[in-house]
């Protein structure tokens, strides 16, 4: 097989692009919403979601090795359902989905940052520290992929340093006692805070994104999928045990998100809560440049199947004028989005765009030859995680039931205005739009 000598994104910058985006997202800011469910056993929940992941990972490597595009999901949603309201509308859902994420993770960034700085408690330098840090990662983009790829490959090698020497001596200094099996949850609420570690492993779809530059895709996406999460997966294991091994439940949800650091405490002082904040920031500017990365391309995809304008499409520098745009929305969010429970409504949309994937997988399965066991286990393990985690969480409050339907309307809504105002149709087979698109 020939290989495009064009393409600049080899089998290891995929695998750490994948790595970069779900350790940001991960580790430093959920460890506390996940420990408050699952509690000391919050190392079998990542276990577990990782496992869901790698099955989920499996389908989509499939259909990104069929088809090799920089829209990753977008793409096999098309290809799947064609181009029509219902693909538009997961499409759009898709893409806000992307940019929440991307809020959420420059708000842990500020929010780490003004921990480091001791400036604690200030929303308005958080939101300084969250605004400069996607400023700065869009002039990297700006640049192109190499600089990407670049940037991610740094970051990610000076994180997992930190996070294998944090974890190693933490394992070695734990307290037995605290991981004691009589300290575990019910196995109920093991399952329930899946949906939230599975949220943790969400960034290896972007690697799906890096379709049309990687190497021989056919071979190294699946290959880069499955390494990258079992990196992430032994990271995550091992770092949840030397936490709760070292630190009661009530100190780590007392934490937040500042679990990490605050885990570091008791093992190295002051010194090592700086480390471990320096690695966070780190680690989640690397998520935030891969999930970046991958909006820029989700947003070209929806552009060319026309569920967005064009000039999401044009070319600016080394990059697409949709990156632009992407930043100047995250930065709107940043300011005036409450983010709170943001991160449990995006988990839940993102596992329903994974369940509407693997859905249309099943109808195209002939073309990937993909196995239909592991694509329909996908499927219902993916729905069942859904349901779980929507019986917990309304068990107290449907506000996170009521933020889901809200996006999706909007999600919707969105495609509706757009083919309306662009008077688009869709062609009988599918594959075709008429109609202006407006630039």
């Amino acid at each position: 097989m020939m290989i495009n000598s064009t393409r600049k994104i080899s089998l290891w910058s995929a695998v750490g692009i994948g790595v970069g985006a779900m350790i940001g997202a991960g580790i430093f800011a959920l460890m506390g919403e996940a420990g408050a469910i699952a509690g000391k056993a919050v190392y079998i929940s990542f276990i577990l979601a990782g496992i869901l992941a790698a099955i989920s990972g499996y389908s989509l490597a499939k259909l990104g090795a069929r088809y090799p595009a920089a829209g990753g999901i977008v793409e096999y949603v098309v290809k799947s359902f064609g181009v029509n309201i219902f693909s538009g509308g997961i499409s759009v859902m898709l893409y806000l989905a992307t940019i929440i994420s991307l809020a959420l993770l420059a708000k842990a960034f500020g929010s780490y940052s003004i921990a480091l700085l001791n400036m604690k408690g200030s929303l308005l330098y958080t939101n300084i520290f969250a605004l400069s840090i996607m400023v700065l990662l869009g002039i990297v983009q700006y640049f192109g992929i190499k600089k990407v790829v670049k940037f991610q490959n740094v970051a990610i090698i000076i994180t997992i340093i930190i996070l294998v020497i944090f974890a190693t001596t933490g394992l070695i200094t734990m307290k037995p006692e605290l991981m004691a099996t009589a300290l575990y949850p019910s196995s109920n609420k093991i399952l329930f805070s899946i949906a939230i570690t599975f949220f943790s492993y969400e960034g290896f779809r972007i690697i799906t994104n890096t379709a049309e530059d990687i190497v021989n895709p056919g071979k190294n996406l699946m290959r880069a999928i499955f390494i990258s999460i079992a990196i992430t997966m032994v990271i995550y294991t091992a770092l949840a045990i030397a936490i709760f091994g070292n630190l009661e439940v009530d100190k780590v949800i007392e934490a937040k998100e500042f679990a990490l650091a605050e885990a570091a405490k008791p093992i190295f002082g002051i010194v090592g809560f700086t480390i471990i904040s320096i690695a966070a920031l780190f680690a989640i500017s690397s998520s935030i440049n891969a999930v970046l990365y991958a909006a820029t391309n989700i947003s070209f995809q929806m552009a060319k199947d026309g569920h967005l304008p064009i000039f999401f499409a044009k070319t600016i520098g080394n990059t697409r004028q949709g990156l632009l745009i992407t930043v100047l929305i995250t930065v709107l969010l940043i300011i005036f989005l409450n983010l709170l429970q943001i991160a449990a409504v995006g988990s839940i949309t993102v596992l329903f765009i994974h369940s509407v994937t693997h859905l249309g997988h099943l109808k195209i399965i002939r073309q990937t030859k993909a196995s239909k066991f592991w694509v329909a286990t996908a499927l219902l393990a993916t729905l069942a995680v859904i349901v779980l985690f929507l019986i917990y969480s309304i068990k107290d409050s449907f506000t996170i039931l009521y933020l889901f339907i809200g996006i999706l309307a909007l999600s919707f809504l969105i495609e509706l205005v757009i083919r309306f105002i662009t008077h688009r149709k869709v062609d009988k087979g599918s594959k075709g739009i008429s109609g202006e698109i407006f630039s």
